[in-house]
């Protein structure tokens, strides 16, 4: 049997907020591990990216979670933290490529709950979707979070941030 390509999640995260900067990045990975890392702050109008991969000679694929503090850096306020799941799995034949963006108040930790909650609760400050579905857009109370995801077994995961 061939083996099948390593598992990558590739992020693209764009800043397009004239009022917010990203800060703060954190990253809890459910399985494999955070090889290129967010940038740790993102000004209005800067992109950023990372790169997630599955562990080596497992059969595992790359799953896990980020936050960013949405920040206004004219007065050094937290308005809350963005998030963003995905779940690149080893095996297709069982499980698909899912997503999820949202907005949470500043007290929410970046770890296995929050994965959990973006993977299997209800969507309740969030949106989750298969990456063979339609893009994601979830607005919170200062800001609009949009992204779309490749169904592939080594996706792109776009994210955009942009003023309401």
């Amino acid at each position: 049997m061939a083996s099948l390509p390593p598992r990558r999640c590739s992020i693209e995260i764009q800043n397009k907020s004239s009022m917010f900067t990203l800060s703060n990045p954190c990253v809890h990975c459910v399985s494999g591990y955070n090889e290129a890392p967010l940038p740790p702050t993102l000004s209005p109008s800067e992109t950023g990216s990372a790169l997630f991969l599955s562990t080596p000679t497992t059969a595992r694929g790359s799953v896990g979670v980020f936050t960013y503090d949405l920040q206004n850096p004219l007065n050094m306020q937290f308005y809350g933290k963005i998030a963003v799941m995905f779940s690149v799995p080893y095996d297709f034949n069982l499980y698909s490529n899912w997503y999820a963006v949202g907005m949470f108040d500043m007290d929410k930790h970046c770890d296995k709950h929050l994965y959990k909650e973006m993977y299997y609760n209800t969507e309740l400050g969030f949106v989750r979707g298969k990456a063979k579905g339609p893009s994601l857009a979830h607005t919170g109370p200062n800001v609009t979070i949009r992204a779309t995801m490749s169904d592939s077994y080594q996706p792109v995961l776009k994210v955009q941030v942009c003023n309401n």
